[in-house]
């Protein structure tokens, strides 16, 4: 298959106003007027996931925002969550990621490149969100004074980030994994300039909590980007599939699921003003297609 291209320039991104946009069910409509994307078709809105690569929700009322998650709350969710697993497993799961994952990342770099663009000159605290094995941090992590959190359930995660950091050149002091959910972020209200999270919600425990925690701790005017893949259209051969299959996925790709409609759950999060996009790639199989975009405080 030909190589997918670049995104478009984000300035031409489809503007999601959920105050007066329609929603039917647990999806919604993004389709006028936007771009087609790769094998997109006009009226299909994407479903991806994240950073899980085996094979391949109705959003809630809005909650209260919590106060910050001590560190201790933060390891209490943390272990409700992501119970501890034998060093085996979790050293073999992030070493898989590291290797597994090159041929995706090489295919979304145009999309991250675009992305991560938005970040220069407007954040200097950045959190990334399931930070796994660093792949993001050589987009953002070699600006002037940047300060990096990186949050990640697997402890065994730390080594590939902290050598992926090294790599972008970002001083080891400037750069701290924290073992921790999404669900519970160990960082103080309006702590940091921007969120960061790619393939990340597809296998979170609670997506609405964690887009919650992502609110909770980016500043006023923050930015959070994103990359996620979601479930394919409704009454597709894709989508078929991946219901048969999503159970499956979840058991072999830590807690991954094939079928969520992400982006529907960030559309309700609150999010003062949201730019999305769709695409399709392939290299990622099952977890097509993907929604990818920023989403402001």
């Amino acid at each position: 298959m030909t190589a997918f291209p670049r995104s478009p320039n984000l300035n031409s991104w489809v503007t999601f106003d959920p105050t007066i946009r329609k929603f039917t069910g647990i999806s919604f409509s993004m389709c006028a007027p936007k771009r087609i994307v790769g094998d997109l078709s006009e009226n299909k809105c994407c479903s991806c996931c994240p950073r899980r690569h085996f094979l391949g929700a109705a959003a809630a009322l809005l909650p209260i925002l919590p106060s910050f998650a001590s560190e201790r709350d933060s390891k209490s969710v943390l272990n409700s969550i992501h119970p501890p697993r034998p060093d085996w497993y979790e050293e073999f799961y992030a070493s898989a990621m590291d290797r597994t994952m090159r041929s995706y990342e090489a295919e979304i770099a145009g999309y991250k490149a675009e992305l991560f663009a938005n970040l220069r000159g407007k954040a200097e605290r950045i959190l990334e969100i399931g930070v796994g094995t660093g792949p993001n941090l050589k987009y953002y992590a070699d600006y002037p004074d940047t300060l990096v959190y990186g949050v990640d359930p697997n402890r065994k995660m730390q080594k590939y980030a902290q050598a992926a950091a090294t790599a972008a050149r970002l001083p080891p002091s400037n750069f701290t994994f924290m073992p921790a959910v999404a669900e519970a972020l160990p960082l103080k209200d309006a702590s940091v300039d921007a969120v960061v999270g790619t393939l990340v919600l597809c296998s979170v425990k609670d997506v609405d909590q964690a887009l919650q925690e992502v609110r909770r701790v980016l500043r006023p005017g923050g930015l959070y980007i994103f990359v996620e893949h979601v479930a394919a259209k409704d009454g597709t051969l894709l989508r078929f599939v991946q219901g048969i299959l999503d159970p499956l996925q979840q058991t072999v790709a830590d807690g991954c699921h094939l079928t969520r409609d992400t982006a529907t759950n960030i559309a309700k999060a609150g999010f003062a003003d949201l730019h999305v996009n769709q695409a399709i790639l392939s290299t990622a199989s099952l977890i097509n297609p993907h929604v990818y975009g920023i989403a402001y405080k």
